[in-house]
């Protein structure tokens, strides 16, 4: 192994560039990982305006698979060569919120998201891999790193606000925004037994995509009121559960409003601006609808993994149709400037590495 690799870093405020960087050593309990596939998200494009604060010299990227390049001396289970996929989010699984139940929360509030906030991330040609036995998951053989990539952020996080929306067998949901995360969250709602998807968006092929991913309905939001339309479809009274999917005001008040009485309002959007949020009083009951508002960042470690790439072993889920667009590692700028123009219809851009 050579000693240096490249890495696409954030050197400030809307700055990017590659630079040589030394390839990391893993700690006793940590593992590193020579990338081979990653996807650059709306989340990085979030990262490099400032929506966490200045970064300098530091690593982009959360999302990718590889092959084991290093093992530390404690971790078990993986040999050197071995594929495999890591989790956005990599909590140490020991400290007090992993304990309590909130692996996300890890030691502090986000703390599971490490890449790209506490250190470097997965925009180069290796990365590390804190506390392995727990987040490294070995990728099935049937599944290429093209697709195995998508459970490190989208189906995870898709899924989670499904999972938080709290949906009745046969319950109604709205799924705002059908980006990659609204998507993968359409497809979680009707797996976990929803009876009616509706997608929302203001991107007619985006819509189809809601279409082809389960959603029963669509609105396209440019055209008119969409919780109108929502009170319409469900005869008056909103759905059971609305799934924030932006990280929008807007879309925020609008899950609000289409929410039914006792209903929940599951937010997996980032909200990358402004100081607060404000909740729509008349349609919160002034405070006392029973309306649930429900919050989260998706969980990590091989148990969840595992499962999300069992999802797309068995045929659950195939999120091939998210990738739009190809690149080589050396163009990952590129990538990424489309991803915060949204130029070309895109929706998720594959980065390719050499192997």
């Amino acid at each position: 192994m050579t000693k240096t690799m490249k890495a696409f870093v954030m050197q400030g405020l809307g700055e990017v560039e590659f630079v040589d960087k030394p390839i990391p050593e893993p700690g006793p309990n940590d593992a590193i990982v020579k990338t081979t596939r990653a996807l650059v998200c709306t989340s990085d494009v979030h990262t490099l305006k400032g929506a966490i604060g200045d970064r300098h010299n530091m690593t982009l990227g959360h999302e990718a698979v590889g092959v084991v390049a290093k093992l530390g001396s404690e971790v078990h289970g993986f040999k050197e060569g071995d594929r495999v996929a890591v989790n956005a989010i990599t909590p140490c699984f020991h400290c007090e919120n992993c304990q309590r139940g909130y692996t996300s929360q890890c030691g502090t509030m986000l703390g599971g998201w490490k890449y790209a906030d506490t250190k470097d991330g997965n925009f180069a040609e290796y990365f590390h891999v804190n506390d392995a036995n727990a987040n490294l998951t070995h990728i099935p053989a049937s599944i290429s790193d093209d697709i195995a990539v998508y459970a490190c952020d989208m189906l995870s996080t898709g899924f989670m606000g499904a999972e938080h929306a709290n949906i009745p067998l046969g319950g109604t949901v709205a799924v705002f925004a059908q980006g990659p995360v609204g998507l993968m969250a359409t497809v979680g709602a009707r797996l976990l037994g929803a009876g009616f998807v509706i997608g929302i968006d203001g991107v007619s092929k985006r819509l189809e995509m809601s279409r082809h991913f389960g959603a029963d309905e669509t609105i396209n939001y440019t055209q008119g009121d969409p919780v109108e339309e929502i009170r319409k479809l469900t005869g008056g009274v909103g759905v059971d559960s609305a799934i924030e999917c932006l990280g929008a005001q807007s879309t925020f008040e609008a899950c609000v409003k289409a929410t039914r009485p006792g209903g929940t309002i599951s937010v997996a959007g980032y909200f990358g601006h402004g100081d607060s949020v404000d909740i729509p009083r008349v349609e919160w009951g002034v405070g006392m609808s029973d309306k649930v508002i429900r919050t989260g960042l998706c969980p990590g470690g091989n148990v969840r993994m595992s499962r999300l790439l069992g999802l797309i072993e068995h045929g659950r889920v195939d999120p091939s149709p998210l990738t739009t667009h190809r690149f080589a590692f050396d163009d990952v700028d590129k990538a990424l400037h489309m991803m915060e123009t949204k130029e070309d219809g895109i929706l998720k851009p594959l980065v390719i590495f050499n192997e």
